[in-house]
């Protein structure tokens, strides 16, 4: 995996945002959080380049003391851009009155530590009905820089978690290949990408192409909602063969309406992104 190209990712966003009005709040802020998280990389990768612990496994080399110091730069960044609801709980944490998956207020380091700790060893770190919004923008570059670092062994097409550290995929992407695409999934923790079979759902391992439909929307031409009749959960999809300047971390945060659509017709999201839906 190439290491993280942050320019990339918040470039995209600006276009996005202009070029779609209905997306450019969410946009902006995930503008926001991409630059303060490319610091963040940048510090990880200055002080800790392996990240210790080389035979412990993969969230347990996370240093959660890195991302304690930049928790309170966080929640400034957030009360300043963010919507009022976000700016109001980053104001809670700071002040130590905001209760956080079943945990105590976080007013003192360790207390704020177990708050990381926490979000590392829930199920996949991304449960929705879970608020790990400030957990996740910390520690996702310090896994995102280690992810980059890994050589991983060859991975079954049919695997349903990332091969490195077993949070469910974000979203699928469509590489060129051939006179076709390969599809992949995109890991919604630490980004590496692993090859998957075209037809299966990466829940159920439904194989029927009958019961895997696809939905897509005129405005979002690379983009589409990848569904499954049987278990009722879908990942959006972005089509590199259609927009080769895609980058489909962004790519899928910009196209909420697929999401909303998607929910309403009685699907659920496998992996909810970084913004929430």
């Amino acid at each position: 995996m190439k290491r993280t190209d942050w320019d990339k990712r918040i470039q995209r966003a600006v276009e996005l945002a202009e070029r779609n009005p209905s997306a450019a709040e969410v946009l902006t802020l995930y503008r926001h959080i991409m630059e303060f998280q490319k610091t963040l990389c940048a510090d990880v990768a200055s002080v800790s380049p392996s990240l210790a612990g080389a035979e412990a496994p993969f969230r347990e080399r996370l240093d959660l003391d890195i991302a304690v110091e930049q928790l309170p730069a966080l929640l400034a960044l957030v009360q300043r851009t963010g919507p009022a609801k976000l700016a109001q709980e980053a104001a809670e944490i700071g002040a130590g009155k905001l209760h956080l998956s079943s945990l105590p207020c976080y007013a003192s380091s360790e207390e704020q530590r177990e708050m990381l700790r926490s979000f590392l060893l829930s199920t996949d770190g991304n449960e929705p009905e879970a608020n790990h919004f400030f957990a996740r923008v910390l520690l996702q570059p310090q896994a995102e820089h280690l992810a980059a670092t890994q050589q991983t062994q060859s991975v079954d097409s049919s695997a349903s978690v990332c091969p490195v550290c077993g949070a469910r995929p974000q979203v699928a992407v469509l590489r060129p290949e051939g006179d076709g695409g390969k599809r992949f999934l995109v890991c919604s923790f630490c980004a590496t990408e692993w090859e998957f079979r075209r037809i299966l759902c990466p829940v159920c391992g439904e194989v029927d192409h009958q019961k895997l439909p696809r939905y897509s929307a005129e405005d979002f031409a690379a983009v589409r909602v990848e569904a499954c009749d049987t278990c009722k959960y879908y990942l959006k999809s972005v089509d590199m063969t259609v927009d080769g300047l895609a980058v489909p971390l962004v790519d899928e945060i910009a196209t909420a309406s697929l999401d909303i659509w998607a929910v309403e017709h009685g699907f659920n999201k496998i992996s909810p992104n970084l913004m929430g839906f």
